[in-house]
This record gives C-alpha cells, sequence and structure tokens, in this order.
C-alpha cells in the first residue's frame, strides 16, 4: 500500500456533513465524542465548540470523554500521551506469577511467581544472557532474591541429608538453584520453539521470581495450535523429570550427585503438574481455554471459563494447602509441624491464590479488550483536515478550518503533497493576537513516512504501526495517497481506555 503521496484535497475523518463556522475568537470547552468505532455526529454549539485553536481541555486520566473531534487547540500543555501498547497476546511461563501480564500472559506456574506488564520493541527486565533462536533471554533481579531462598532452605535441607558436607552444602544448593531455573528455561524455550513453528513472534523469555514467561506477541489462530502452545512446556517439564529420574538409577543414594539429581527430578515434576492445572493463567488453562474455544468456536468463552476455573483454583490453593500441610497427608512430619511452619505455609498459600486470582482476571480483562480492539479504527477516529501552505497566516489557516468545519491543519507544498501537520500543542501556546503574524509552517512537524497511515488500519494492526513512530498527530491518507484528513495519538488512547472499560 502506497501512502506516500497526497493530492491535498481534505476530506471528512468523520464522513459526515461538515460542522457550521465557528469563531476563532470564542474560546469554549470541549465536545463529547463518540464511542470508539462509532461515526462522530458534530452539533454547531454558539460557543464555537472544536474549532481549531480552542481551549483546552485537562488531560490526566480517563474521563467520560473521548475527544476524537478536539480540534488542534485541545492540546493545551503537555502533548498527548504516546499510542497506548496492543496488548500482548500469550505469555507462556513456569510458575504461577509468569501471568502478571494479562491475556499475554500464557502464564504457567510451579509454585511460584509473579511479573508485571510489556513493552514492545526489545524491553529490558533484567540482565541478557542471551539470544536462543534469536529470542533474548533475561535474568530478572528477582531471580537472585528466589535463587538465594533456594540455597538457604535447600541448604537447610542437605545439613540433615549429608552433614558431612559442613559450609560447602550452600555451595551445592546454588547449583540447585541455577540448574532448576535451566529447567524453567527448557520449559520457556518449548512455548518459544512451538510459538515460533506457528509464526508467532516472541518479545522475550524472562527468567524471574518463582518460575519464568515466555512472551508471545500474537494470539494462535486456532484452538489446536492454543492447546499445542500451551502443552508443550508442562510435556518438557515431565521430560527433564524422567531424564533426571533414569540419570539418578546408576548413581549411588546418600551422595551428592544422587542428592541433586533426585532434587530436580522432583521439582520438574512439580513444575508438569502445577502448570497441568486447568484453570489460568496456568497452562492447563490455556488448554482447557483451548477445549471451550473449540466446543464453541468462540475464544472469549474458552478464557471466561478457564478464568472462572482459575479464580476457583486460586480459592482452593488458599485453602487446601495449608490444610493439606498441616493435616498430615504429607506425611508424619507434617503432623507435628506448627507455630512458624503453620504461619508459612499460609503465606505461601496466599502468596499463589492472589496471584493465580490475578492473572485469571487479567486475562479476562485482555481477553474483552482483544475483542473489542476492531472498534479503534483509523478512519473513525480521524479528525478532518484542510491544507494550507506553509507561509499562510495561522490566523487565516484557523479561519479556513473553521469555516469547513475542519479540526486539523495539514501543510501542503504548490502541488498539494503534505508537507506537514500543524501540532495542536502548538496552536495552543500562540496568543490570538499574533496568530496573524505566525505562519502555520512555523508550527508544524515535517511528516515522516511512518506518520503517514493508512485510512483502513484498525485495530491491533493500527496500533502497531502508531507504535512503530510515536508521534502525537498522524496524517490519514486514502490508498490512493489522498489527505483523509489527522489522526491524535490522544484520540486514539482515549477510544483504548473506552473499549478497554466497555463489557463484552
Amino acid at each position: 500500500m502506497d501512502v506516500s503521496g497526497g493530492s491535498g484535497q481534505p476530506r471528512s475523518g468523520n464522513d459526515e456533513p461538515a460542522q457550521s463556522p465557528a469563531d476563532p475568537t470564542t474560546p469554549d470547552g470541549p465536545r463529547t465524542a463518540p464511542a470508539p468505532g462509532r461515526k462522530t455526529e458534530e452539533t454547531p454549539k454558539a460557543s464555537g465548540d472544536n474549532r481549531p485553536g480552542s481551549a483546552p481541555e485537562p488531560t490526566g486520566g480517563p474521563t467520560d470523554r473521548d475527544h476524537a473531534g478536539d480540534s488542534p487547540g485541545t492540546g493545551g500543555a503537555p502533548p498527548p500521551p504516546s499510542p497506548p501498547q496492543r496488548p500482548p497476546a500469550g505469555a507462556h511461563g513456569t510458575g504461577p506469577g509468569a501471568d502478571a501480564h494479562p491475556d499475554r500472559a500464557h502464564a504457567h506456574s510451579a509454585p511460584g511467581g509473579p511479573r508485571p506488564p510489556r513493552r514492545p520493541r526489545e524491553p529490558g527486565g533484567g540482565i541478557l544472557m542471551g539470544r536462543p533462536f534469536g529470542v533474548p533471554v533475561y535474568v530478572a533481579p528477582s531471580w537472585f532474591l528466589v535463587a538465594a531462598l533456594i540455597t538457604w532452605v535447600f541448604g537447610g535441607q542437605l545439613d540433615r541429608v549429608l552433614p558431612e558436607l559442613g559450609a560447602a552444602r550452600y555451595l551445592v544448593s546454588l547449583f540447585f538453584a541455577v540448574a532448576f531455573y535451566g529447567s524453567v528455561l527448557v520449559h520457556e524455550l518449548a512455548h518459544t520453539l512451538a510459538a515460533l513453528r506457528f509464526k508467532l513472534p516472541v518479545r522475550r523469555i524472562q527468567l524471574q521470581f518463582f518460575g519464568g514467561v515466555s512472551e508471545i506477541e500474537k494470539e494462535a489462530e486456532t484452538p489446536g495450535r492454543e492447546f499445542v502452545l500451551a502443552f508443550v512446556g508442562p510435556l518438557l517439564s515431565l521430560v527433564l523429570g524422567g531424564v533426571f529420574y533414569l540419570a539418578l538409577q546408576p548413581v549411588e543414594r546418600g551422595t551428592v550427585p544422587g542428592v541433586l539429581l533426585a532434587a530436580l527430578m522432583i521439582s520438574n515434576l512439580i513444575v508438569a503438574v502445577f502448570n497441568l492445572l486447568p484453570g489460568l493463567p496456568l497452562d492447563g488453562g490455556r488448554m482447557l481455554r483451548a477445549v471451550v474455544w473449540k466446543i464453541t468456536g468462540r475464544p472469549m468463552s474458552g478464557t471466561v471459563a478457564a478464568a472462572w476455573v482459575g479464580r476457583a483454583l486460586a480459592v482452593t490453593v488458599l485453602i487446601g494447602l495449608p490444610w493439606v500441610s498441616q493435616s498430615g497427608a504429607l506425611g508424619d512430619a507434617a503432623e507435628g509441624s506448627v507455630g512458624v511452619d503453620t504461619v508459612t505455609d499460609a503465606l505461601l498459600a496466599a502468596i499463589i491464590a492472589a496471584i493465580i486470582w490475578t492473572g485469571a482476571g487479567n486475562s479476562l480483562r485482555m481477553a474483552r479488550l482483544r475483542e473489542h480492539l476492531p472498534e479503534l479504527r483509523a478512519r473513525t477516529l480521524t479528525r478532518r483536515a484542510v491544507p494550507v501552505e506553509t507561509g499562510t497566516s495561522l490566523a487565516e489557516a484557523l479561519r479556513r478550518a473553521n469555516a469547513a468545519g475542519a479540526r486539523a491543519l495539514v501543510v501542503v507544498d504548490g502541488h498539494g503533497e503534505p508537507l506537514a501537520i500543524v501540532r495542536e500543542s502548538a496552536i495552543v501556546g500562540v496568543p490570538e493576537h499574533r496568530r496573524p503574524w505566525v505562519s502555520a509552517g512555523e508550527l508544524a512537524q515535517d511528516l515522516t513516512e511512518g506518520m503517514r497511515v493508512s485510512a483502513e488500519l484498525a485495530g491491533e494492526q493500527l496500533l502497531d504501526v502508531l507504535r512503530a513512530t510515536p508521534a502525537t498527530e498522524y496524517l490519514v491518507v486514502e490508498e490512493t495517497g489522498e489527505i483523509y484528513g489527522v489522526l491524535s495519538a490522544a484520540d486514539v488512547e482515549r477510544a483504548f481506555v473506552k473499549a478497554m472499560a466497555r463489557p463484552s
């Protein structure tokens, strides 16, 4: 699609009749804009709403209004925020916290750990350890905390099993912590390889507190692929458990190698079993989602079912884990444990339950957002623009815009080719008495190729394009190169927030 040209002929971004002219000298507040995906209905007001250079509305958080049609002057002080991030598609992880990322969070857990949101291009999030298969692997700072915890706890157990080790037991424990997270990395690489096999881009792998996460950029296209994508992680953990079991057979019991191999076998089996529990944000929840999706034909139905099972699982963990630990079901040693052990069990259960509950809720919210994303269409969010030449005074440019019912200004050359967009915030900064002496070109931002947006873009595709070239305004053009209007990043953000808040 060639969007590099432009005829210079403005068109209404809402395909509506032009708004009646407004007096550029009478400021007034902005009007209420339509919900994302709906056409703007403009009602002329005596005070001149929505004309270029009108009084700014404070920005700073979601409001009832979606100013899809504010004038070039509504930006006031700071420039509008950058376009919202495209919702992540699926983060496959090991550990209950692997999904602190909403639905991108195909998170999958072993006893343990949270993880926060997103960032598109190569986000950081820790120390870069390498790029297997071209995917960056990061170790989050929280990993060092859990490694120290594992070293301390496992060292105490080694003191009972191998008292002759002395202080060296902590070196053995540290080796176990590193080897265990090596197993977690294999689990995540399984998700990553499956995603790459299905041509789904993977942003990064992150090892963190209580586990890891593979951040996959897009949703699987079919329930079958979703099932495979989720299942390969626990499958690899089961395979690793079997490998460590076979390696344990020729090794003498009661030795350092024997204890390490047994611990790695058990830990990988726990990771596999925990991740197979059928509730979001775990791998088993993704598998359940795929099954319900296949039966109903609706991915949202699968997400809702798996998320509520995940919440039920969180309650079960909160109540059941301390009870099982203290009831003697785990052996006689557990029967007599009281005091600190009881508090520790309850605290661990509360942390895991909270992480699972939060991950399930995030998955629901992001699934709802993804349902509404197609409503974010460049064509319906675009403001009508008028072309002006570089030397045109700002006062004259605003007069033409008001006469045409437009809310944006595009600077063009003598042949009508677009050169720049007059910045909304710059217009507000020019006092009225100076506008006849300031040219539109002085306030304009030169167009780069990334600032030309096709009027046909919508949903994730639109967000991807805007995110690739951060700016406050974009020129929207038809496939022929004809100017369609100007798209404000603030309008997209407001529509994004509004879509997020709407029920499915």
